[in-house]
């Protein structure tokens, strides 16, 4: 199972995503569709005190230990992907254990 988490989208943008970007990413970490998953938390991205966001993005993959070998293809895949929807984009890979899930 591999989870994708976006921070500072908005959910219909996001759920959007997901249904554009789960084949390509099923691909290229070689799993079933069905084993990609989008969350959008109901949540604003703040700096200093300003809204950011579709400013300031960041995402987190949570993939297990196995697939962080394509970290840098996944990371292109996605920011090319997402393109202008938002200015600054980040993303934290992390990875766990097949025994840990």
């Amino acid at each position: 199972m591999i989870t994708v988490i976006i921070y500072g989208l908005d959910q219909f943008v996001v759920g959007r995503l997901s249904r554009d970007l789960t084949p390509g990413l099923a691909k290229l970490y070689e799993v079933k569709e069905d084993d990609i998953n989008f969350v959008a938390p109901n949540n604003m991205v703040f700096h200093a005190g300003v809204e950011q966001t579709s400013w300031n993005i960041l995402i987190h993959v949570h993939a297990p230990m196995k697939v962080s070998v394509l970290q840098d293809l996944v990371k292109q895949f996605l920011f090319k992907s997402i393109g202008e929807l938002a200015i600054n984009k980040a993303i934290e890979f992390y990875y766990f254990s097949q025994d840990n899930r």
